[in-house]
């Protein structure tokens, strides 16, 4: 099968295509980072997304399948430009996908669409809707792109559309915001709350996403591998030391002192759990994660051990 990456020069989108090549698909990838050590066969564009190169590519190679990888948080970029990548450029894939004739595409979201709250269940199902998004602003634009992806499954009936909502990812990388927060020696908490968090292994994350290509599947699926665990466990398990802080101290200690900086409305994920059932997921994939918890966590600190 031909299958286009947009973003494939992320951590994910570069697993992801080799285990497509090593299955024996043609891999097309769009991206306007590099990937200098490709593997041969695949075959790079690098270009944006949203411009016109980019649908040239839909139009000269016309991929069977698109997994749309080409999103960012707000780690990574500010919030006009985070907006115009995950809308635009999820806006743009999909209308490409419909004008040049794709029979599946997959987007790859994140399951704190949810939302943390102090009222939210404890195990989001796929029918939940996302919760606390005005408490934090910078989740706005990945829940807007998971929506509009959402509405490819009436508007464009004649291509099989699947929304993905993974969770967190925890390895060697060190991809993803959980690793991201859990980099430092100190890892903050607020005193009183210990929320469960759920998170699986890079490659765990690589095979569910082949599989839903694999077997087809249709609809919008939470995905997740073993079973949470409540923060305090994650700090420790990758040799980290919790810090724990009243709020007002939390607040204020972002960003200074060698801890993570993080927006305002993170501090609910700080809080409360962002947990999901997977069930569906697994019972229409068969998916079966490899990589518990305990090995995740080791992975992690092995591949970046604290220092001192």
């Amino acid at each position: 099968m031909r299958v286009l990456i947009p973003g494939i020069g992320g951590v994910l989108g570069q697993r992801v295509a080799r285990r497509l090549l090593e299955q024996g698909h043609e891999v097309i990838g769009i991206d306007r980072r590099p990937w200098p050590d490709a593997p041969p066969g695949i075959e790079l564009h690098n270009v944006d997304i949203r411009k016109r190169a980019a649908e040239d590519v839909f139009r000269k190679r016309r991929p069977q399948a698109v997994i749309h990888m080409a999103t960012v948080t707000h780690l990574v970029e500010k919030t006009a430009e985070r907006y115009k990548i995950n809308l635009g450029g999820t806006r743009a894939v999909f209308e490409h996908c419909r004008d040049w004739g794709v029979e599946h595409a997959i987007f790859v979201g994140r399951h704190t669409y949810y939302g943390a709250a102090a009222d939210s269940p404890l195990y989001h199902k796929e029918e939940d809707p996302p919760m606390a998004v005005t408490t934090f602003p910078e989740l706005s634009d990945l829940v807007a792109a998971d929506l509009y992806a959402c509405t490819a499954l009436w508007r464009l009936p004649n291509m099989r559309t699947t929304v993905l909502r993974m969770v967190y990812t925890l390895g060697p990388t060190g991809h993803g915001t959980l690793a991201t927060f859990l980099r430092g020696r100190h890892v903050p908490m607020v005193l009183g709350f210990d929320p469960l968090f759920h998170f699986m292994h890079e490659e765990d994350v690589t095979t569910a996403i082949c599989l839903a290509l694999e077997k087809r599947v249709q609809g919008v699926y939470n995905v997740a591998g073993p079973q949470p665990v409540p923060l305090s466990v994650v700090v420790r398990g990758t040799g980290r030391t919790p810090i724990p802080l009243p709020e007002f101290a939390f607040r204020a200690a972002l960003g200074r002192f060698g801890l993570p900086r993080l927006p305002p409305g993170a501090l609910a994920h700080i809080m409360y759990p962002v947990v999901v059932d997977s069930e569906a997921f697994r019972a229409a994939t068969g998916f079966v994660h490899q990589v518990d918890e305990v090995r995740a966590m080791e992975e992690f600190r092995n591949a970046f051990p604290v220092r001192g």
